[in-house]
């Protein structure tokens, strides 16, 4: 009943950039915390950026100054532009929300929505 979908993936050179978006859909009543987070091969999966409903944002060490997360709260949506790329930042990038969705009526969640992921790759 809820659909995360994410776009903006790709190759890019070293030090170039990337704007990763991801729209949500379905019976939604609202959405709290929206995040990405990234998986590279081996690896657990990491957070990367998470934003409130409010605009709070938190960002992992590794990126912070470069990545930017933003969110349009009246399109669902959650943005991550991603500057200075590095080849560590090679990964699968999820997007993540908490939603709470109207059921016959009712409210229930929040729980946890994932996209379905979108490979970025940083190579020369």
């Amino acid at each position: 009943q809820v659909q995360l979908v994410g776009s903006g993936g790709g190759l890019v050179q070293p030090g170039g950039s990337l704007r990763l978006s991801c729209a949500a859909s379905g019976s939604i009543f609202s959405i709290s915390t929206m995040g990405w987070y990234r998986q590279a091969p081996g690896k657990q999966r990491d957070l990367v950026a998470a934003i409130t409903s409010g605009g709070t944002t938190n960002y992992a060490d590794s990126v912070k100054g470069r990545f930017t997360i933003s969110r349009d709260n009246a399109k669902n949506t959650v943005y991550l532009q991603m500057n200075s790329l590095a080849p560590e930042d090679t990964a699968v990038y999820y997007c993540n929300a908490e939603i709470r969705t109207r059921v016959l009526g009712s409210i229930i969640g929040p729980y946890d929505y994932w996209g379905q992921g979108t490979q970025v790759t940083v190579s020369s």
